[in-house]
């Protein structure tokens, strides 16, 4: 019984034992100047290398798998065709080939020949005293008549694209032109004059002038006022 009474009191002790713990202790206020103390050990820094000795690297290499970048133009030895626009001017063009168009027309490429060529003109009805004729409908879509593409009717074999440069601006083409020159079985790329041009001479030169023709207005071109 003693032993027993023992254990009792060993394994639940009295709660007036544990007051001490409780009610006496009192936090300690961490103090704001107080470091942080680490136990990893602070970064050792190696001494500098010693510059080499010598800067020969060996014999030379005579291994040929460098890159040769040069070699990957496939149209670097493509001559341009000579009907590739050199320069747009705000009145005409010059061609590769030293053929220069002025006077404010426009030109076209087809089957790697040159034409002057003024759509504004193409309509009897006109808007200015200089014969103009806006080509802008009333929804502001670039709109000629069929008349402006006579030549692409005879020619044959027909390009299978038509890089149209409208101006300085790009602007949309009307629906019933992009149909028309698709029943002609000729495919349209709509671009601003400049862009236009970069275009036709790249095509031209890897696909060839008979499948590329282009269309271009000069860039100075001004609607005229009613």
């Amino acid at each position: 019984m003693l032993l027993l009474d023992l254990r009792t009191a060993l394994a639940s002790p009295r709660i007036a034992s544990l007051q001490p713990f409780f009610f006496h202790a009192r936090a300690v206020p961490l103090s704001c100047s107080s470091r942080y103390i680490t136990t990893s050990p602070r970064p050792s820094f190696a001494p500098p290398s010693n510059p080499p000795a010598t800067s020969n690297r060996g014999p030379a290499s005579d291994e040929d798998t460098q890159t040769d970048f040069s070699a990957m133009n496939v149209l670097g030895n493509t001559p341009a065709p000579t009907t590739s626009i050199d320069a747009c001017l705000s009145h005409g063009f010059h061609l590769d080939n030293g053929v220069k168009i002025g006077g404010g027309s426009g030109c076209l490429l087809i089957g790697g020949e040159a034409f002057g060529w003024k759509p504004w003109e193409a309509d009897s009805s006109t808007n200015d005293s200089r014969g103009r004729k806006s080509m802008l409908n009333t929804k502001g879509q670039w709109d000629v008549g069929q008349k402006a593409w006579g030549l692409l009717e005879i020619v044959w074999p027909k390009p299978d694209l038509l890089i149209l440069g409208v101006g300085p601006h790009m602007l949309p083409i009307s629906l019933e032109t992009r149909r028309y020159i698709n029943s002609l079985g000729i495919r349209v790329d709509v671009q601003d004059t400049r862009n236009a041009a970069a275009q036709f001479n790249l095509l031209a030169t890897e696909r060839g002038v008979d499948e590329v023709a282009a269309a271009l207005i000069p860039i100075g071109w001004k609607e005229p006022r009613g």
